[in-house]
């Protein structure tokens, strides 16, 4: 084969490789839901909180559940696991009675606000999953299990649209990706990238349809039906989960209609920088990969070629317009990713760069797996392969 041939080839291949990324969702990025349609009767919703050293953020992100204009009964359980800051002195402050109330729609009553410990972390368990099963033991029997992270705010609507679309449709599990941030520079670099990634793992539209074997949710705002989810047999069944949103989804939508969708009303208050960025991705890349070499291989493998084939292909042969296809089918699947986060397109140019840092943050993620020390986060390694 001369190098002619085989550059006409590559170039066949990455085009297809990327016309079906755009054919798979790449280009469709909304978080606008179908018209809110009131129930006749707003069941009753409990927000499960885990929290783990949030002493930074959690006020802020207390204050925007107290705030929900829900009209229907609402309760709040926080469940400190295990802080070594101030984030249970913070709760429970603002579970006081004398604490200012925050400003409510009128006739909406006041949610309670309960703080637990939680126990000893039993074995076989991630923390996070234990802090929600324990949330949800002391929940009673509500209609809707509200699981939401300790760094996150919501706008004061958006509980209120999670029940609506949730009974409108049907759903078991009804969930929204916060909106991460975005202010510095490591930010802006790496956090559109991870939910493009995640997006191409887990298209949206094939996650919410019922004819898809694809499932995945965000753990940061899970609107989860309590008797679907009991069901299901449970938090205790992806009791092992590192990766627990994606574990939740694909256990709920075995029950019913699920759907994910990103949002502009729920935002991360979490800042990052390179190190917590790093951190994150290699926390839970390696689960990703069912602790496979073979699948680590085949990942980072991909991604080079995925991603800078293209570049390779461009700078092989600058003469041949059909050769920068792929290279355009690149920036353009993920431009709408960029407006969704009102980044620059000029960040498409950066991929192949950004490609290579979740590159080695994956492989980073087995290595540090290998060592004994999978899914370090805040102290813990918790990562356990069945």
């Amino acid at each position: 084969m001369t190098p002619h041939q085989a550059g006409v080839i590559g170039m066949l291949l990455l085009t297809l490789a990327w016309a079906v990324v755009l054919l798979r969702g790449a280009l469709r990025v909304t978080d606008e839901d179908a018209p809110l349609v009131a129930p006749a009767l707003w069941p009753e919703v409990v927000a499960i909180v885990p929290a783990r050293d949030e002493a930074a953020v959690i006020a802020r992100s207390l204050a925007s559940l107290l705030a929900q204009d829900y009209p229907g009964a609402f309760r709040i359980v926080l469940v400190d696991d295990h802080s070594a800051d101030d984030t249970a002195r913070i709760a429970r402050a603002l579970a006081r009675p004398s604490a200012s109330p925050p400003q409510r729609a009128e006739g909406a009553a006041p949610p309670g606000l309960t703080v637990l410990a939680a126990p000893s972390l039993a074995l076989g368990w991630t923390g996070k999953l234990a802090a929600v099963a324990h949330g949800i033991a002391h929940a009673g029997e509500p209609f809707w299990l509200w699981l939401t992270d300790a760094d996150i705010e919501h706008r004061p609507d958006t509980l209120r649209a999670l029940v609506a679309h949730a009974t409108h449709d049907r759903l078991v599990l009804n969930s929204r990706m916060a909106l991460l941030r975005t202010d510095s520079f490591a930010e802006r670099a790496i956090v559109p990238a991870f939910v493009y990634f995640f997006r191409l793992l887990y298209p949206f539209a094939s996650v919410n349809s019922p004819r898809s074997r694809i499932a995945a949710a965000a753990g940061g705002c899970m609107l989860v039906d309590r008797a679907a989810l009991a069901r299901a047999g449970g938090v205790a069944t992806i009791r092992r989960a590192l990766i627990d949103d994606v574990a939740m989804g694909a256990m709920m939508k075995r029950m019913g209609p699920i759907r994910l969708a990103p949002s502009h009303a729920t935002v991360s208050l979490r800042m990052s920088d390179w190190h917590g960025l790093w951190a994150m991705i290699v926390r839970s890349a390696y689960a990703q990969l069912r602790f496979s070499p073979g699948l680590l291989a085949s990942a980072l493998i991909g991604i080079v070629a995925l991603f800078w084939g293209p570049v390779a292909l461009a700078a092989a042969l600058p003469g041949k317009v059909n050769a920068w296809l792929p290279l355009l089918f690149m920036a353009v699947s993920f431009a709408p990713m960029l407006r969704f986060y009102r980044q620059s397109p000029l960040w498409s140019l950066a991929l192949p760069l950004i490609a290579l840092f979740y590159a080695a943050a994956t492989l980073a993620s087995a290595v540090q797996h290998w060592r004994g020390k999978g899914g370090m986060w805040k102290g813990r390694a918790q990562a356990m392969p069945a």
